[in-house]
Parts: C-alpha cells; sequence; structure tokens
C-alpha cells in the first residue's frame, strides 16, 4: 500500500470517527469558524478543520435524483505523530465507482483527488499545499464525483472561515 495512502487512512478514520460526534456538537469540537470547524483529539494528538456541504446536486443520466447518502464531509487534517500535516481528505457519503477520482474546483482551478472506497484525498503533501493556498484564496469549493451506482454528485462547501478554522487546528496540532 502506498504510504500517502496509509496515511491518508489514519487521518481519515479519526475523521470518520467524528463525524457523528461533529453533527452532535461534542466535546471534540473546539472551535467554530463562520461554515468550518475545528475538532482536538489526544493519543495521538490529532487536529482536524472539517465543514458540510452548503448543497448537493446528484443526477443519474442527466437527470436530477434523489439519492441517500452518508455524512458528506471536507477535512483538512493535522496528525504530528504521523507526520500529516495539513492533509486534504474528503468523504461523499457513498463508496466511490472503483478508479475514480473527485474533480475539487476552486475558482476554476481544479484538483484530482483519489478515491479509495468512501473516501477521496490528494495525492502528495505538494497537492495539500496547492489546495489549501487555493482553498484560502477562494469563496467555494464544489466537489464532483461518481458513485459505484452511477449517480453523479456535486457538492458545494461555502469557504467562509476555512482560512481561520485551518490555521486553528493548524495551531492546536504543531505548537
Amino acid at each position: 500500500m502506498h504510504a500517502r495512502t496509509i496515511r491518508g487512512i489514519a487521518g481519515v478514520a479519526l475523521a470518520l470517527v467524528a463525524t457523528g460526534a461533529w453533527a452532535q456538537e461534542s466535546n471534540n469540537r473546539v472551535a467554530a469558524h463562520t461554515d468550518w470547524s475545528v475538532f482536538e483529539a489526544a493519543e495521538p494528538k490529532q487536529c482536524w478543520s472539517v465543514s458540510s456541504p452548503k448543497e448537493t446536486v446528484n443526477t443519474r443520466d442527466g437527470r436530477v435524483v434523489a439519492v441517500r447518502r452518508g455524512d458528506i464531509l471536507l477535512f483538512i487534517s493535522y496528525i504530528p505523530s504521523s507526520n500529516v500535516d495539513g492533509q486534504v481528505s474528503f468523504t461523499g457519503g457513498y463508496p466511490f465507482k472503483g478508479g475514480s477520482t473527485v474533480t475539487l474546483d476552486i475558482g476554476g482551478t481544479k484538483f484530482e483527488l483519489f478515491t479509495d472506497g468512501e473516501m477521496a484525498w490528494s495525492a502528495s503533501e505538494s497537492d495539500d499545499t496547492k489546495i489549501i493556498a487555493a482553498l484560502k484564496r477562494g469563496a467555494e469549493a464544489v466537489l464532483r464525483g461518481e458513485s459505484s451506482r452511477g449517480t453523479k454528485t456535486e457538492d458545494t462547501f461555502s469557504l467562509f472561515g476555512f482560512t481561520a478554522a485551518v490555521e486553528d487546528a493548524d495551531k492546536r496540532c504543531n505548537s
């Protein structure tokens, strides 16, 4: 397994455990910055900023369809003990089509995230750095993916509060 994948799974595993708690305002939530929240956990020390989409559109054969999806979340994770420093990941609330990618569009600048199961993340630390810089400059991020059943999804995230949240999470884990 690729080292990046192992690091991604470690960061994402924690994030997925926290998502249910996030929805319920658990005691792991340490800050809120407009449309983004910051979470912190110990043993090992982990911090992440996370948001849910403001809009989702699901289509099949070019028509809008109603589908049941789990949590849809965009994360930036910090796990110092695993050398994870600002890792971008996304869960679309369904298993992605095998071998597919998710397109992340920030104001016309596009990035590809690779998928594995219900998760997607960037291919490298340098991609994470570029994505975070674009997210700080942007107003919204649109993620487009395809489910294992052929449903195409488009999830739009507000970036209001992103910079404050990601800097807060970074500071909490790296100071």
